[in-house]
């Protein structure tokens, strides 16, 4: 059993440099964490003091009840797969996957049936006898998973391991490295940039910034219930819409009504939207920060049944046809807001931008004046200053 323990960890650099600030986690035996976030977040950084290639200037790592701290990193009982492979081009691939048994002195047959055994889970078998060199890079990659898979270890850790592969190729292996994980039932930590990676291969999603830990969930709750600002805009593709704007009650016959205002235009919150989230009571005809996803977004041309009063208008300035789906963007005039990714693009802050995924049968195009369909049950709020999740 494998139970992984992150204990307030702390790196600082000799420049003053805070890397890592009170990183706290948990991986369950067995479990696939990802750690995501921007370049230079840190996320690098921490997967290399759990291996023992960085020193830790506070906090505990524990595998098991062991700590680790001041084990060496060939005594830790991990295996690390790298982002450019790290094979030797003199050896075939079956000697690059026996490498590390052969250094720990283990007996020839024992040997090659462990690396049979290792060829057979990631279709390797038809490639032993080949060079690196005359191998792709998702062979490549494979055969680094070969050599991490023979030493048993009890945790894997994989810094951006597909980063060097193709978009078609990146695509097939996050499946096939998550279907070994799973056959395998190694603990393993991974580590990327690329929020897409995290959503589609992770059990739980750690997401973080400048060395902070911001949010860890299973990858429905990080999308469905961001935790803040920052979290909301990183992950999904095309990235969440995030606005200030302004929640308003009105009161009436029937019982409160509510909406926001999102620069000249004004949408009806549903009361069922406020009851869920009761804290949104004490920002009434205040700023907030209003989250829209772009699927939450629709031609009304489409769908001609939706309440009138949940629609936006605006005039398309982009259209991206991508066959099942279209990428429609405009501007709204309420200012948006800056998520605080050091990666987003600086002419999109502040521009109103708004990115909509309409229906492929959207017949919208550039310059058309369009009404825009808001599935208000599914608006996002935050406290403007805070940047955190409006809730209870």
């Amino acid at each position: 059993m494998s139970t992984v323990t992150l204990k307030n960890l702390v790196k600082d650099y000799p420049n003053g440099f805070r890397a890592i600030t009170d990183l706290s986690l948990h991986l369950d035996d067995g479990e696939f964490l990802v750690l995501v976030g921007p370049s230079g977040c840190g996320k690098s950084t921490a997967l290399r003091m759990i291996a023992g290639l960085e020193d830790i200037t506070s906090g505990d790592i524990y595998v098991g009840d062991r700590r680790l701290n001041d084990v060496a990193p060939k005594d830790r009982d991990m295996a690390m797969v790298f982002q450019n492979y790290a094979l030797y081009p003199q050896m075939t691939v079956a000697e690059n996957i026996a490498f590390p048994l052969k250094l720990r002195r283990v007996p020839r047959a024992e040997r090659e049936a462990q690396v049979r055994q290792a060829a057979e889970i990631l279709e390797l078998t038809e490639q032993l006898e080949k060079k690196p060199a005359h191998l792709s890079g998702g062979q490549r990659q494979r055969v680094a998973m070969g050599r991490a898979i023979v030493r048993h270890p009890a945790l894997f850790l994989m810094d951006e391991p597909l980063s060097n592969l193709d978009a078609k190729l990146r695509v097939q292996m996050r499946a096939d490295i998550a279907g070994i994980q799973r056959e395998l039932g190694v603990t393993t930590f991974y580590v990327t940039h690329d929020q897409v990676e995290a959503m589609t291969m992770g059990d739980r999603v750690a997401v973080i910034k400048d060395g902070i830990l911001q949010q860890v969930d299973t990858p429905e709750g990080i999308y469905g219930s961001p935790d803040n600002v920052f979290v909301a805009a990183f992950i999904g593709s095309p990235s969440m819409n995030l606005y200030e704007a302004t929640l308003e009650r009105h009161e009436e016959a029937g019982g409160d009504r509510y909406s926001v205002v999102l620069g000249d235009q004004r949408l009806a919150v549903p009361s069922e939207v406020v009851a869920e989230r009761p804290a949104l009571t004490e920002h009434l005809n205040r700023p907030v920060v209003v989250g829209i996803r772009p699927e939450h977004l629709e031609d009304a041309a489409v769908v001609a049944d939706h309440p009138d009063d949940q629609r936006l208008d605006a005039t398309v300035d982009v259209r991206e046809a991508l066959g099942a789906e279209t990428l429609v963007h405009f501007n709204l005039s309420a200012p948006s807001v800056d998520s605080g990714d050091p990666d987003a693009l600086d002419e999109l802050r502040d521009s109103g931008r708004c990115t909509a995924r309409f229906s492929a049968s959207s017949t919208a195009r550039v310059g058309d004046r369009a009404r825009v369909n808001v599935d208000a049950r599914h608006l996002h709020f935050f406290d403007r200053q805070t940047h955190l999740a409006i809730r209870s």
